[in-house]
């Protein structure tokens, strides 16, 4: 999908009358998921007039242009595909390019460069042009065995060559090829040796048509690779009913290609009931198959953890960990499989604020779309997780739609305890304490663990002092990773400057007890992690994580911290709106918001593996806890 097309010619002539960059704005309105800066808009405007009469001098202006082109399954731009002709071997040939601005910049480490004026640290572009090359040729199963027709450039057309030297020097990908305003001569040989100026108008329309026309999905190189990556991790065995899920998917893929016939698989299960480990599982035997596979979810700390522990930092793998908004607008069966980790987090639309009115009209409800790309979409979920207003992935609402679709429905629900000890009692007391479900009432722990309970040890802390000495303790004595999570009660403030650099803010104040929210996103913080990487990164110790990061995840030291959103009165809980910091769960209504505040809590008090301290800075709150922990 590209916001224009037309011959170089023809794009000059409108970039030269100034309306060329007012189209793709306007077409950017109607087709992309965000909108359009206006720094962006300005980079067209001046950069597209320089690169398009740059190849009416090399002879090209017949060459057919595709500007702002989005790769499949992903909201990456490619800022020019140039489809034409290659001289020598007379089949289609395209050549990615990669525009910048900048007008001097300086190599930093191999693949990372510093741009002055210009915060933080930026890829190289020749790498980058290099990853949106291999990214389109790992999804593009007609150029598995001519991955040579994508040729990549980085084209810096403010530069002079010894203001870049640098980066021309430490190129890390000599395929990509970069050019300076110094280096036209040669570029336009350059594009002339792989696009062949003589064949025509019409043979490089149809050598567009071919590159618009391609199905995307995961090619076989691709999938053997990932297939090695998943298989070299420590091996995964799976137990009762989540073998069965497994080989319930497996069977279901065979079944579709021998009759036609399309099943959703939804696996149910809470806490540490192994669903991770079924879709990891799934993921690396389908792509030995050779099968198109993805994993998605709809949690951003989870699929950027996934794709730097699965993919082991291969960004070729990593490519197969999606969001499920990656799939608005895909056409029907793209893909064998699509696994849905943490389907409890889908929404009612894969859309955002950003999106325009015409493209969110015209939005599908997120299952049908995440149904539809899959021969076999499988769902692996927990409805109590659900912890912000718009969360709407349930059994119930996931069926409904698969078979509103034609598809049949088999459901696996999972009853091992993989996490808090392996204790399904912990689970349930966790359960009977909140008040989920169809829970009894509160129980004392000591009245319901049993004897092959001692895998999980619960207690109380009687200050958030004492919560994080309790942990600190156990990783001393017993080894592991410990972590503190509370309830979004305090503000959330952005790092300050200080003479040292940033820092975060202890916002987290309970007496004179003081410490901060993990970082905001992956803002760079010395010796801090990013939000994605809070709960895996050895350094996340120091910071209070939030549900946002704590979901999904699991440590061996559970500290939890409950504010006062939920406290207890009168024998039961009672939300308290006001006492919330979390803006969008105070938008729900009072049956909704109470919910979703104990699913907060359900999430963080089943993150342990081996041990769960709790505190409340609401006495009578800390005195029903105390009670419950004996």
């Amino acid at each position: 999908m590209a916001l224009a097309r037309g011959s170089a010619a023809d794009l000059l002539i409108e970039a030269r009358a100034g309306h060329l960059h007012s189209r793709l704005k306007d077409q950017a309105g109607f087709t992309l998921d965000s909108r359009v800066g206006t720094s962006e808009v300005v980079s067209w405007r001046k950069s597209l007039p320089i690169l398009l009469t740059d190849l009416a001098d090399a002879g090209l202006g017949d060459v057919e242009v595709l500007l702002e082109h989005q790769l499949p399954h992903s909201k990456q731009r490619i800022d020019v595909v140039l489809c034409g002709v290659h001289p020598r071997t007379g089949q289609s040939s395209f050549v990615f390019i990669e525009l910048k601005q900048w007008s001097t910049a300086e190599s930093y480490l191999s693949e990372v460069i510093n741009v002055p004026g210009l915060p933080g640290h930026h890829l190289h572009p020749a790498q980058q042009v290099h990853g949106y090359r291999q990214y389109f040729v790992d999804h593009t199963p007609a150029l598995a065995d001519r991955p040579h027709a994508v040729h990549g450039m980085a084209y810096l057309h403010n530069a002079r060559r010894t203001d870049v030297a640098g980066l021309l020097q430490n190129n890390p990908n000599p395929a990509s090829r970069l050019f300076t305003m110094d280096d036209k001569a040669a570029m336009g040989e350059h594009l002339n040796a792989v696009l062949d100026p003589s064949v025509g108008r019409r043979k490089n329309v149809e050598s567009g048509d071919e590159f618009s026309g391609f199905t995307h999905r995961p090619t076989k190189p691709l999938l053997d690779l990932a297939a090695a990556e998943i298989r070299d991790r420590e091996q995964f065995v799976l137990l009762d009913e989540q073998k069965v899920a497994y080989e319930l998917v497996l069977h279901a893929v065979e079944r579709s290609r021998a009759a036609q016939t399309r099943t959703v698989v939804i696996v149910e299960g809470g806490p540490g009931s192994g669903k991770s480990v079924i879709a990891l599982s799934l993921l690396g035997e389908l792509a030995r198959r050779g099968l198109g596979v993805h994993h998605a979810t709809g949690s951003k700390s989870f699929t950027m953890t996934m794709r730097k522990y699965a993919g082991r930092g291969n960004t070729r793998v990593q490519s197969l960990f999606k969001y499920f908004n990656a799939y608005v607008g895909s056409e029907p069966r793209e893909l064998d499989v699509l696994i849905c980790d943490e389907a409890h987090r889908i929404r009612e639309k894969g859309v955002d604020r950003f999106t325009k009115k015409e493209r969110r009209e015209r939005a599908d409800r997120q299952v049908n779309e995440l149904v539809n790309v899959a021969t076999v979409p499988v769902f692996l979920l927990d409805e109590h997780q659900v912890v912000r207003p718009g969360e709407m992935g349930s059994l119930k609402e996931i069926a409904t739609a698969a078979r509103a679709l034609g598809c049949e429905v088999e459901v696996v629900r999972l009853h091992d305890q993989l996490r808090c000890g392996g204790s399904v009692s912990y689970d349930t007391w966790v359960a009977r304490l909140l008040g989920l479900g169809s829970a009894e009432p509160p129980i004392p722990w000591s009245k319901l663990a049993g004897p092959l309970d001692d895998g999980i040890t619960l207690t109380t802390a009687s200050s958030p002092e004492a919560l994080e000495s309790w942990v600190l303790r156990q990783q001393a004595q017993h080894g592991g990773v410990g972590r503190l999570a509370a309830g979004f009660c305090w503000p959330w403030s952005n790092p300050v400057k200080t003479s040292d650099g940033l820092r975060l803010v202890d916002d987290v104040q309970i007496g004179a007890w003081k410490r901060p929210w993990n970082a905001k996103g992956e803002k760079t913080v010395p010796d801090v992690p990013g939000a994605s990487y809070w709960a895996t990164d050895e350094r996340g110790f120091g910071q209070v994580g939030c549900i946002y990061t704590a979901q999904g995840f699991e440590y061996d030291w559970s500290g939890v911290i409950f504010g006062k959103d939920l406290v207890r009165r009168d024998g039961m809980w009672r939300p308290v709106r006001e006492n919330s910091k979390d803006t969008e769960v105070r938008k729900a209504d009072e049956l909704h918001f109470g919910a979703l505040i104990k699913n907060t809590y359900k999430v963080l008090l089943t993150r342990g593996m081996r041990g769960t301290a709790i505190f409340s800075e609401d006495p009578e709150t800390q005195e029903f806890l105390e009670e419950m922990t004996r």
